[in-house]
């Protein structure tokens, strides 16, 4: 494979090399949000700051973690997937936002991802359309246990992934207005929990590496209920998920490292 980066110790684009990073990481967003994360860690360090992509390191019971925004969307999300996997990490929990879907998914809930729609493109680059978009069951187990635990209101379910924002909450606008406003309706339809940005292209390009994967999301508004005229709280902290996240992690290190 050709080699872009000017250090060949560091992967291209994350700017993390072998021993920069642990097994689990956790996967936000927004680069900003990865110093606040990295707090719940013990003697975190900071070890890359590239383009959309900040990484810390540190130790949870010991056993090392780390922390990687992807930016938003699904191209730049798998690009920090494959270059945290040829670095040696192996379990993932991708944390953020998402707007609620069906009614009784409300603003500050969160939303813990078994599986997602794949409304985007990353995927397709990794299998058909005909294969499914789902999380590692043990890492969907832990954030629902975690969530528990933590007395955090959560819900389980599909999620829908798009390429667009604007799609989403302007389509009518959209010259395929059709296609948006018709899958939409399907996808409520169908119980889809709540809509963002990476869970698919993250599910398949983990599916296909043969690593852990699962993603859970704090709920900052549901416009389905904005519609209705029912009560929409909006939330933006996303501290909650980031809790959830950590325990999970804390419980999976737990198994994982007991059991070797």
């Amino acid at each position: 494979m050709m080699k872009y980066s000017e250090n060949p110790q560091k992967q291209y684009h994350i700017q993390v090399g072998g021993g920069d990073g642990g097994r689990y990481v956790v996967l936000p967003g927004d680069p900003k949000r990865c110093a606040k994360i990295a707090k719940y860690f013990d003697q975190p360090k900071l070890m890359a700051d590239s383009r959309e992509y900040v990484t810390y390191t540190g130790f949870l019971d010991g056993t090392k973690v780390s922390v990687t925004s992807t930016g938003i969307g699904g191209p730049s999300a798998a690009i920090a997937l494959e270059e945290l996997v040829m670095s040696g990490a192996d379990t993932f929990i991708r944390v953020g936002t998402c707007g609620g879907m069906q009614r009784e998914v409300m603003g500050g809930d969160l939303v813990i991802a078994s599986g997602a729609i794949r409304m985007e493109g990353t995927s397709r680059e990794y299998a058909p359309l005909e294969f499914p978009a789902v999380a590692d069951i043990h890492v969907v187990n832990a954030l629902a246990e975690a969530s528990g635990k933590l007395g955090q209101p959560c819900h389980v379910g599909v999620v829908q992934s798009k390429d667009s924002f604007y799609g989403q909450h302007s389509p009518e606008r959209m010259p395929v207005s059709y296609e948006l406003q018709d899958k939409w309706e399907a996808w409520k339809r169908l119980g889809c929990l709540a809509s963002e940005m990476e869970s698919a292209a993250l599910f398949v390009a983990a599916t296909s590496l043969r690593v852990k994967m699962g993603a859970c999301f704090l709920v900052m508004a549901n416009q389905e209920r904005e519609k209705a005229g029912l009560e929409n709280p909006v939330v933006h902290d996303t501290d909650s998920a980031v809790r959830v996240a950590v325990e999970a992690l804390r419980s999976l290190i737990r198994k994982e490292e007991g059991s070797r």
